[in-house]
């Protein structure tokens, strides 16, 4: 990408647009356009349209989403499921209609089958059922993905995807209902210590494996992909390293600073048993994550702690 190009990315507020953000002027990129939901609202076509036919971006980083945890995704499937298509496939086609050179659409591991092989390939992608409590946001991510790829067959679009393992970092959503376990964990932890309370009570058996990838690593590969990348296959993005739930939970709690007990609620659910990304596309290209589990979270406790405004959200 020219350093002058003019680089719009969808989702500035969110921690991966964040992140995408501080990647691209820390690279020296100034050129960037950025709209709030109250400015733009990804969902309405018209506005959608009107934007890009106005600005004309060159290049579009595609990282908005309506996101949440476990509770978040199997309460309500059909906003998740409705907002997320509307958005994807209204800026994934403005850009194509106005000639956007070059657009990364940013998806989920969890478009992965529920019981897929370990580690998961991209070539998985399809072949057996998702898992039910997320289902409605795979199922979006999957065509925002295919659509990149059809427009790509069709009419040579030069729009690519990337699909990161489970995040985490500066910028993280630690609402106590609405966010992804690592932040939730670190809110509970704070909460508890804060308290004094003797115990901390964590849904599942703690037996499911995941892995976790630092939000500015994936930042970092998002560029990469851009420079460096130009295919109809994904791309997944991760460490190559897991560990259980169990483990990352008295990880946090170390990291946070509490001594209580930690108990397990096995009626609540696990979600998958495992999901560790193949990652061996992006490695022979020559990406490779920086940031290891340990000091990541330290550095997203500090962000917690410094953004009082977020994390009572």
């Amino acid at each position: 990408m020219e350093k002058d190009a003019k680089i719009y990315v969808a989702g500035h507020r969110g921690m991966v647009g964040a992140a995408i953000v501080r990647e691209l002027r820390h690279r020296g990129y100034d050129n960037i356009i950025t709209r709030t939901h109250r400015q733009l609202d990804l969902v309405n076509q018209q506005a959608v349209n009107k934007f890009f036919a106005s600005e004309k971006p060159d290049y579009v980083f595609l990282a908005a989403a309506k996101v949440g945890g476990i509770v978040a995704n199997d309460t309500a499937p059909a906003d998740f499921l409705y907002d997320n298509m509307m958005l994807e496939m209204n800026v994934i086609r403005a850009a194509w209609r106005n000639g956007v050179r070059k657009l990364l659409f940013l998806g989920s591991s969890c478009i992965y089958p529920r019981l897929a092989p370990q580690p998961m390939p991209e070539s998985c992608l399809l072949t057996s059922e998702l898992e039910k409590t997320n289902e409605a946001y795979a199922l979006a991510k999957i065509s925002g993905l295919k659509y990149c790829e059809y427009l790509r067959r069709q009419h040579g679009a030069d729009f690519i995807s990337v699909m990161p393992t489970n995040l985490y970092g500066p910028g993280d959503n630690y609402h106590p209902e609405h966010s992804h376990v690592v932040p939730a964990l670190i809110r509970r932890f704070h909460e508890a210590k804060e308290q004094g309370l003797a115990e901390v009570t964590c849904w599942g058996d703690g037996s499911p494996l995941r892995e976790f990838l630092y939000v500015d690593d994936l930042a970092g590969m998002c560029l990469f992909l851009m420079e460096n990348y130009s295919d109809a296959e994904t791309v997944n993005a991760g460490t190559g390293k897991e560990l259980t739930i169990k483990e990352l939970t008295e990880l946090v709690a170390e990291t946070v600073g509490y001594t209580g007990k930690i108990l397990w609620d096995t009626s609540r659910p696990n979600g998958t048993p495992r999901k560790l990304l193949d990652i061996s596309k992006a490695t022979a290209m020559g990406w490779t994550y920086q940031t290891e589990l340990s000091d990541g979270l330290r550095l997203a406790y500090d962000d917690f702690l410094n953004n009082p405004v977020r994390a009572e959200r």
